[in-house]
């Protein structure tokens, strides 16, 4: 799917393909010099981080393992319920393990700060966030990302793993759709 194929959904793309393959590859370079000699973990926040978590891994030099978690703060809604779910739990053991967080996007920081909290408990030998995007504008709490790709405004994007109705995930590149798609 690329732009053509989305006729007139969208309104602008924020970051192309190019830009997005460039920044995993600086990426990847800073956490295999950080994590040198290190049994590194990743976990990928699911759906959302499928892309940059695949595109990332295949960049890395160290041999890694890989784990999903999938969460939600979202009741039936639009809004944060307030309450964070496992929906899938990790089904690697944190004990002593090097834990590299990948997400798609950081927005309000709500979930990602439960989700950091809940796995410091498991006894890991450290935790770390890397996140393709983040909007600094929108952060309700504080949370210490150690790697961005990069900070874009407060606006609803799409592709490269983000969504709309579980539609444009799979767009190489991150744009916004035009205000008809999601208008009621």
């Amino acid at each position: 799917m690329d732009a053509t194929d989305m006729g007139g959904d969208l309104a602008k793309v924020l970051l192309s393909e190019e830009q997005l393959q460039t920044r995993l590859d600086e990426l990847a370079a800073q956490v295999d010099a950080d994590y040198a000699g290190r049994d590194l973990l990743l976990v990928g926040v699911l759906k959302g981080a499928v892309m940059v978590m695949a595109d990332f891994a295949r960049r890395l030099h160290l041999p890694i393992q890989m784990d999903w978690m999938a969460v939600s703060s979202y009741g039936a809604g639009t809004t944060s319920s307030g309450v964070v779910r496992i929906l899938k739990d990790l089904d690697t053991d944190l004990s002593d393990r090097h834990v590299l967080i990948v997400e798609d996007i950081v927005d309000s920081g709500l979930t990602l700060s439960w989700l950091l909290s809940n796995l410091r408990s498991r006894n890991p030998a450290s935790v770390e966030i890397l996140t393709m995007l983040r909007k600094p504008e929108a952060a309700k709490v504080d949370v210490d990302v150690r790697y961005v790709g990069f900070e874009i405004p407060t606006e609803f994007v799409v592709g490269y793993g983000l969504d709309y109705a579980e539609k444009y995930r799979n767009l190489p590149f991150v744009g916004t759709l035009a205000p008809h798609v999601y208008a009621d």
